[in-house]
């Protein structure tokens, strides 16, 4: 506390010259009320003081005084403000909060400076008294050298004692009040909680998206690599289309990152899609399911595809379906053996999608985050999603619907 005290009695100082204009304005109008002139230069006026109250209370509803008074009890008080929010405006309970807080740091500030001013000067003359040498005028009393002054000087002291003890209790005083007036009020608690947890939904589908996109094209490049590596003497035909899909695989993945990165930048603005540094995009195109066909070119494996009308897919079930399919495919080329049969179409208000690779699977099946993924993103849209072995080998079965049921 004594550490604190000199800022503490500094910030009680602000809240009196903070005061002072309400004063000012207070003894004008009293002054002219009564028909007297103005003297600005009095000492506190009580009267003056208990009428301007209210107006800083009201003054305090509406003035953008939060954060300056938050900085004022966080760097001179010391105390522990937890910061407020953005908000779009301000609501009323904070107003009023902001406004209380205003209102006390005024008013102790008001009478700890007049205390101030009144106290610190007069201690020094009462101390000077025994020094004196003669009869002094104190206050309206004739002070004698001797035992009397010293007297005079105890008590000088001992109401600066007084004072600093009331400095430290009204500082430790606003200290404790500021975190509960100044601190977030509980709507902007519960706007921060929803932003959190938005935040980290975004995070675990920006998760799920990288899982899915780089996840899909590092597996197409090692088997592609493996399968160019095995042909490349006796089928350089093969070869070139298998480096062909590592390439196409490779070229995606990296736009998928671009866009992952560009949303992770806190200062990239939605919409924008110029460019940056290094080629890349701010924020590239999520891919939808118009893109099944560069996705299964890409993926290098044999995919026979029954794809019926997909223009009435919502955008948000076209993006999210077209990842399923993804990491589907994914797991039937990493784990499978044979063709891949590829199925999506519209049926009764409802998304359906199936992926099944005949043959036996090779390593016991997908693992991993993979089908937890394709689960999450299924939740989300409340589909349903299979996904399991069966005797032909592996299928993935998904239905998403198009309408947020009532």
């Amino acid at each position: 506390m004594r550490r604190n005290l000199p800022r503490r009695w500094a910030c009680l100082v602000l809240g009196g010259a903070l005061l002072m204009p309400y004063m000012m304005v207070g003894v004008l109008i009293a002054a002219q009320s009564q028909g007297q002139y103005a003297n600005l230069l009095l000492p506190i006026q009580i009267g003056v003081f208990v009428a301007v109250l209210p107006v800083v209370a009201v003054t305090g509803l509406f003035l953008p005084i939060r954060a300056l008074e938050v900085n004022a009890a966080q760097g001179l008080l010391g105390a522990h403000v937890e910061i407020p929010p953005r908000q779009a405006g301000r609501t009323w309970q904070e107003r009023r909060r902001t406004a209380a807080w205003f209102t006390l740091h005024l008013a102790i500030g008001g009478l700890v400076s007049g205390s101030t001013l009144a106290i610190v000067p007069f201690t020094l003359a009462t101390l000077a008294l025994p020094f004196a040498g003669r009869a002094t005028p104190v206050i309206g009393v004739v002070v004698e050298p001797g035992w009397s002054a010293v007297l005079w000087s105890l008590g000088g002291v001992a109401l600066l004692g007084a004072l600093v003890a009331t400095v430290a209790g009204a500082g430790e005083l606003l200290a404790r009040l500021a975190p509960v007036l100044l601190g977030p009020t509980p709507a902007e608690r519960l706007a921060a909680a929803e932003e959190h947890a938005r935040t980290l939904a975004e995070r675990n589908r920006l998760a799920r998206e990288l899982h899915d996109s780089v996840g899909h094209a590092l597996s197409v490049v090692t088997l592609q690599a493996a399968a160019a590596g095995r042909v490349l003497d006796r089928a350089p035909e093969t070869a070139r289309k298998a480096l062909a899909a590592i390439e196409q695989s490779a070229r995606t993945a990296l736009e998928d990152l671009d866009h992952v990165l560009g949303v992770l930048r806190e200062d990239d603005r939605a919409g924008d899609t110029t460019e940056v540094s290094g080629g890349g995009r701010g924020r590239a195109p999520q891919a939808t399911l118009a893109d099944l066909d560069e996705l299964v070119a890409a993926s290098g494996a044999q995919v026979r595809q029954e794809v019926g009308d997909l223009s009435a897919v919502p955008a948000v079930v076209s993006r999210e379906a077209y990842r399923i399919i993804q990491e589907a495919l994914t797991n039937a080329i990493k784990h499978g053996h044979g063709p891949v049969r590829l199925a999506a179409a519209v049926q009764d208000d409802d998304l359906r999608l199936e992926v099944t690779n005949p043959g036996r699977l090779s390593g016991g099946g997908p693992g991993g985050r993979g089908v937890t993924g394709m689960r999450e993103r299924v939740r989300l849209l409340r589909g349903d999603l299979d996904a399991g072995p069966t005797e032909a080998g592996w299928s993935v079965t998904v239905r998403l619907p198009l309408r947020s049921s009532p």
